[in-house]
């Protein structure tokens, strides 16, 4: 399960993660091919009592927001599974934040169409309020958060079950913590800042 926040290198986690027979991979791109999903997220960002089981049914592993937000509730219920922190320099990944995933969050709501409308909700209601404060245009403010999040995951989960992860590592630490040989092909690296257009279009779909 991935602890990390999104802009993290969790779309080429996710990639990486299925080539290694490990997925498929829960990502937010999941729930943008699968309004429906939205539900979930919803009860859990109003603190109802979530079925995990349910929610991650047909998945064997999950990355990026929704489910980064609930990361220590996955971990406590999901006891043997490992836990990925995926980690980049901080100030570049608000500069790709700004760039991409929080120009969505800071959109009206009534100018997304309607598919995109739910995931708009979800993810300013857990994202921009519930993470950041309302507060995505402050670089201090959001790189602190992050800050403290990447302290508190690794403070809180024990060191023999994480691996703080930057994509740029490559293949080997990933495959050493998870015990699984290392491919012939390289890392996959995908969901750069040009191509965020179509990772967000609700035309996609699983891998």
């Amino acid at each position: 399960m991935g602890a990390g926040f999104g802009r993290t290198g969790t779309l080429s986690t996710k990639a990486a993660l299925e080539q290694l027979g490990l997925g498929p991979c829960y990502h937010m791109a999941e729930v943008i091919a699968h309004p429906p999903f939205v539900t979930h997220w919803m009860e859990a960002a109003e603190g109802r009592d979530i079925d995990w089981d349910v929610v991650f049914a047909g998945y064997g592993a999950t990355v990026d927001w929704p489910a980064c937000s609930f990361w220590r509730e996955l971990a406590g219920h999901y006891r043997d599974a490992k836990v990925i922190l995926t980690v980049r320099d901080l100030d570049t990944w608000f500069d790709s934040c700004q760039a991409t995933i929080f120009n969505i969050m800071k959109a009206p709501l009534e100018v997304l169409p309607p598919p995109m409308a739910g995931i708009g909700r979800m993810a300013r209601m857990l994202v921009r309020e519930k993470t950041f404060g309302d507060r995505l245009d402050d670089r201090g403010h959001c790189v602190a958060v992050h800050r403290a999040h990447i302290e508190e995951v690794t403070r809180t989960i024990p060191a023999s079950r994480l691996l703080v992860f930057d994509v740029k590592q490559g293949w080997e630490p990933l495959c050493r913590f998870l015990e699984v040989p290392v491919p012939g092909s390289p890392f996959p690296r995908v969901n750069e800042r040009e191509n965020f257009g179509r990772d967000i279009s609700p035309d996609s779909r699983r891998p």
